[in-house]
């Protein structure tokens, strides 16, 4: 199978980007590993689809696979490159479209500036629904990690995630905690997870050890989690500047039972077909 993709990023987050609607597409977790290698593939954190709708009034489906081959429910810097790229290719003209994911469906606006918000949606507290297994819905809540103890906040925006609060990102343990907290048994879906530095109220850094991809250069949904948790937290207020090693996203959240917004660049980088099996 000969397979047309787009390279695009987000602040560095790496996808590879197939459409579904104008070729045939068959996928398999070896086949998206294949594509997600470095070496031997194309090269991608993830892996996404553009396909067809299934629900009614929406524009677009939108699949996330892991580099791993893992089928995911969101990716918020994947989010922005999706909808540049359906204009990109002619797919649609709208300036906002409706785009189902397997977490629901998400409202992503291409700017006049270029720059790309997505409605990620309501997030999600409540530690059954993350999933994270806890006996409290407190805001912040231990998390053992062998000999230590972690301080983390649980906050799903379609994905779980696991924040948590440093000193200072750049000697975070982000490369010894990451895989822990990513398979710890109190998340049987695995975690996303964030470590936050607070730089000032408007302002935090940001590194994320994704699930089933490890650390990324961005992570959109992470940004989310991060700022959501901040605010809980009364450690920042809305709206917050969040910088990755891969750049910079502008989060802004009214509060509890309210979408947060994302608003960041999505950039093509090359196109090309490639030949599976």
């Amino acid at each position: 199978m000969r397979l047309r993709f787009t390279k695009m990023h987000g602040l560095g987050n790496d996808f590879v980007v197939i459409d579904a609607i104008r070729q045939t597409v068959t996928l398999d977790e070896r086949r998206v590993r294949f594509l997600a290698d470095r070496h031997f593939g194309v090269g991608c954190d993830q892996l996404l689809v553009v396909e067809r709708p299934e629900a009614p009034g929406v524009d677009f489906r939108y699949r996330i696979f892991n580099a791993d081959g893992g089928e995911v429910e969101q990716c918020g810097n994947g989010a922005r490159c999706f909808v540049r790229f359906v204009h990109e290719k002619g797919l649609t003209d709208k300036g906002e479209i409706r785009v189902e994911t397997r977490s629901g469906v998400i409202s992503p606006r291409l700017e006049a500036s270029g720059l790309v918000t997505v409605d990620m949606g309501v997030p999600v507290l409540e530690p059954a629904r993350v999933p994270f297994v806890s006996d409290s819905d407190a805001v912040v809540q231990p998390l053992a990690l062998g000999d230590e103890e972690v301080a983390i906040t649980a906050v799903s925006m379609g994905n779980p995630h696991a924040v948590q609060v440093v000193a200072d990102v750049e000697t975070a343990p982000v490369e010894s905690q990451g895989p822990a907290i990513e398979n710890h048994p109190r998340f049987p879906a695995r975690v996303n997870a964030g470590f936050m530095q607070v730089v000032d109220e408007h302002h935090v850094r940001l590194r994320v050890f994704e699930r089933g991809a490890g650390e990324t250069l961005a992570c959109g949904t992470g940004a989310c989690a991060a700022v959501v948790a901040g605010i809980l937290r009364g450690l920042v207020s809305s709206p917050v500047r969040v910088t990755t090693r891969g750049g910079e996203l502008e989060i802004a959240w009214a509060g509890p039972g309210r979408p947060v917004l994302m608003t960041g660049p999505a950039v093509t980088v090359f196109e090309g077909e490639i030949e599976l099996d």
